[in-house]
């Protein structure tokens, strides 16, 4: 056994209050226990498997826009509580603030306006560690002005899609938001708007059966999760067992469902080249 391996297992093995907190990480695909900071300087996958760890939405915007390009608009926008809902866990209110407070931003989807390699684009990127990044009113209406903007400036539009699904704290208006934005990209579409969608893991519920799929070109991270309801939910309602892999991007590939499974540190590169040859 290596000094390396051995050294580890010392760490690993000590008591939790004498460890350094944030220094490693096991990955979830090979077992092997990196450096945080290596996961972090490699775009958050793993060096020994190229499994993809689940990234805030600084560095998607960070791997996407050039340098210093980037210029959010509509940051201020906050969800309320229109339903005033309650549950075993506390109110929608409650929950917004905490998350608000914790996350420091207002809600799980950032809009910016930035160049990618030069060209002037629009990007959306949807942040999983908020509420799961789950589709509200303020999250469709912040998408909807992205798409009127990349439909006034005509700038390529570019969403990295990552949900839960919609959110249930605010009822049948969370539900309003898949026609909603469906229909700005309708619209978006008809006035020759290029529209590119980044599926990660996972992209499920309201988004993947709405704008998620919509994109004309539909990318997606490797071994992202990627459908409607889950597959557990799934083989309960049919009761039967799933194939291998079922509702994997790699899955969705072979089935015509996306177009290109794209490592993230090739995400740049790819759309860039999209834009040049669509547009």
């Amino acid at each position: 056994m290596s000094w390396f391996k051995r050294a580890q297992q010392g760490i690993f093995t000590k008591d939790k209050a004498e460890m350094p907190g944030g220094l490693w990480q096991k990955c979830d695909g090979c077992s092997e226990v990196l450096f945080a900071k290596n996961i972090e300087e490699n775009s958050f996958t793993c060096d020994k498997c190229d499994f993809h760890f689940r990234a805030d939405s600084d560095s998607y915007v960070s791997i996407c826009f050039d340098e210093d390009s980037a210029e959010e608009f509509n940051q201020e926008m906050k969800s309320v509580d229109p339903l005033n809902f309650i549950d075993a866990k506390g109110s929608y209110k409650e929950k917004l603030e905490s998350t608000i407070k914790k996350k420091g931003v207002n809600e799980a989807v950032r809009t910016l306006t930035g160049k990618i390699n030069s060209v002037d684009s629009v990007l959306v990127v949807m942040d999983f560690s908020f509420m799961a990044a789950s589709m509200g009113s303020v999250v469709g209406e912040k998408i909807s002005r992205a798409i009127q903007v990349a439909t006034d400036k005509k700038m390529p539009l570019v969403i990295v899609c990552a949900s839960g699904g919609a959110r249930m704290h605010e009822g049948a208006l969370s539900l309003m938001q898949m026609a909603k934005t469906s229909a700005k990209l309708a619209r978006f579409s008809q006035q020759g708007g290029l529209y590119i969608t980044v599926l990660t893991n996972p992209t499920t519920g309201g988004v993947s059966a709405s704008f998620a799929m919509l994109g004309d070109v539909i990318l997606a991270e490797p071994k992202a999760l990627i459908g409607f309801a889950g597959p557990r939910v799934i083989k309960q309602t049919i009761g039967k067992d799933l194939p291998d892999g079922f509702q994997t991007s790699e899955f969705l590939l072979e089935h015509g469902f996306v177009d290109r499974i794209i490592h993230r540190k090739e995400l740049k590169s790819e759309i860039s080249s999209l834009i040049d040859l669509l547009l």
